[in-house]
């Protein structure tokens, strides 16, 4: 073959400086993925991925990344992502490279699509979740984490109460000295004067990591279900009158500082059970100053998440 004659300088010896790398390899990769869905469906979608694996022989030049490349191609598609098949990956990754490395990292981002249902109208609609699913395997420690963006809607509780103030002292200025009967109030209600005031919302974004056991199955919709299901005001992709009307209901009894955002989740997620560790950064992208709320909360466990308030900087920015 022509090719066996061909230099390659990554097989010579290195000199100087001796020293290993934590991490060596590439990003930026895109590639399909194998998703399974809320119907038990495998459905393939479009990834960016980087894989690492450590340098740990100083005598060499470098890791093999055409190897890194090809498996990772190969294998892409041929599983649905789970932690076992991430586990599976890396292990791959470290056997191409027997005595230069015994550590390996793999990582996809993509948009996971789903269509949910309006609130209220027989009506249906596509929405997006930014996803990370990420695989370490470090001196024969496993570890695979999902990170998942959820946006929804937060209505502030203090502008809330102002506003239900302005209303009141309107109505007694209006009536103070009259005689009224049901109708009157109602029919006074439905006009601009009887809603004078109004409490600010904003668009909300509940960043959420989760660390899931090497046999756990990855659903990613149940756990967006789980993050909508504790918030109760999740965006919506599809709406008629009677959806955003429900909508507007929904925000009014809902209520929420950060602070509140935080604590239904952090409630919500440790009744689940299921997660080895969470990670919860609440961000309330605020509508009446130019700075934003945020709250963050971690499960606690030992040589777990810290609670440093990272940006996931790829879904709100």
């Amino acid at each position: 073959m022509p090719y066996k004659n061909m230099p390659d300088i990554a097989c010579h010896p290195y000199k100087t400086p001796q020293e290993k790398l934590n991490w060596v390899g590439m990003s930026g990769i895109e590639l399909p993925i194998l998703v399974q869905n809320n119907k038990q469906e495998k459905i393939t979608l479009s990834a960016k991925a980087q894989v690492f694996v450590s340098l740990d022989d100083p005598l060499s030049k470098g890791i093999h990344m055409s190897r890194l490349y090809l498996l990772l191609n190969e294998m892409s598609i041929k599983e649905v992502i789970s932690p076992i098949h991430i586990n599976n990956i890396l292990d791959d990754f470290l056997s191409s490279h027997q005595g230069l490395s015994d550590s390996a990292m793999v990582e996809f981002s993509f948009n996971y699509y789903e269509s949910r249902k309006s609130l209220k109208s027989d009506n249906a609609g596509w929405k997006y979740y930014q996803t990370t699913v990420r695989g370490e395997l470090k001196a024969g420690k496993f570890e695979c984490e999902v990170s998942i963006s959820v946006p929804y809607s937060s209505t502030c509780p203090c502008s809330a109460a102002l506003s239900r103030q302005l209303i009141q002292e309107a109505f007694k200025k209006q009536f103070a000295s009259k005689n009224l009967s049901v109708d009157d109030i109602v029919n006074w209600l439905g006009t601009p004067a009887g809603i004078n005031a109004t409490p600010h919302s904003q668009r909300s974004y509940a960043q959420v990591k989760v660390k899931l056991g090497r046999r756990q199955k990855l659903d990613i919709s149940k756990i967006i279900s789980q993050i909508e299901g504790a918030i109760q005001t999740p965006v919506q992709a599809t709406v008629k009158r009677e959806d955003e009307q429900e909508f507007a209901r929904l925000n009014a009894s809902n209520l929420m500082f950060c602070e509140d955002a935080g604590r239904r989740l952090q409630t919500k997620l440790n009744s689940c059970n299921e997660y080895l560790d969470y990670w919860v950064r609440i961000n309330h992208l605020e509508s009446l100053h130019p700075h934003d709320a945020v709250a963050i909360v971690i499960k606690g466990v030992d040589k777990g998440y810290t609670d440093e308030p990272n940006y996931m900087d790829p879904f709100i920015h």
